[in-house]
């Protein structure tokens, strides 16, 4: 793996931009994914020529019905899968030109991810489950805990810091899990369906949470299907059949 000096802005102590075109952290250019099927039959296409482009400080809702791409999306965005064709540019670095352990740490560095299931530790109390997000930062356990007690407070969970996953409701395990995308600072934070498995009234919280986070500079990107949670949203794209289908704002 090459040297932090070899790769400028990849492992920052913040966020970084794209510096060929500023402000920009994330950029999908001509983004195509196809998925074999098994038995030698035409592969599948997933994602048909995607051009994307989200900035610092947005709060992006990606929204489609089931079956549209949305969910790869999520992992090309991710570094979780790579496109068949196109680039990809995370914080201004093409991923198509980094090795498995490269990408492992630009995910711990530039993306937080927040996702329907909350994926806790439910043995761990809160402030591990989000110190855990700093695992391959390089952090003493003092650091990372100091760290996450900060995050808890911003998600108004400072109170629960203490308190196993297990013992809280849903709506506290997705503050847990947003402190936990949080805690790195990252470029720009995934939230995959983060109202998924809410009531109503969490659904609501989780999602004035978000607002309120991107009001203090947070990047942020919902990943939806349900149009209501994103009309709430300033940017809204639209994707269909694996192409986007609009991308308007308030």
């Amino acid at each position: 793996m090459r040297t932090p000096s070899a790769l400028p802005g990849f492992w920052p102590e913040a966020g970084g931009a794209d510096e060929t075109t500023p402000g920009v952290v994330l950029r999908l250019s001509a983004v195509t994914k196809d998925y074999q099927s098994a038995g030698g039959t035409p592969a599948v296409p997933a994602l048909r020529g995607v051009n994307l482009e989200v900035c610092a400080g947005e709060l992006v809702a990606v929204v489609g019905p089931s079956g549209s791409g949305k969910s790869t999306l999520l992992h090309i965005a991710g570094t979780l899968d790579l496109p068949t064709s196109g680039e990809v540019h995370v914080a201004g670095q093409n991923i198509s030109t980094l090795s498995d352990g490269e990408l492992s740490a630009m995910r711990a560095w530039h993306i937080g991810f927040v996702f329907q299931q909350f994926f806790l530790m439910e043995a761990e109390v809160s402030l591990d489950n989000v110190a855990d997000g700093l695992l391959y930062r390089g952090l003493t356990l003092k650091d990372r805990r100091e760290r996450a007690r900060v995050a808890l407070e911003r998600v108004g969970l400072g109170a629960k810091a203490s308190q196993k996953t297990s013992k809280l409701s849903g709506g506290e395990r997705q503050r847990v899990a947003v402190a936990r995308a949080l805690v790195g600072e990252p470029s720009y934070v995934l939230a995959d369906e983060p109202t998924g498995n809410l009531d109503t009234h969490s659904s609501t919280a989780i999602i004035e949470l978000l607002e309120e986070l991107n009001a203090s500079g947070t990047t942020i990107i919902v990943i939806t299907h349900n149009p209501e949670v994103a009309a709430r949203f300033p940017r809204r794209v639209g994707i269909r059949d694996g192409q986007i289908e609009y991308d308007e704002s308030n």
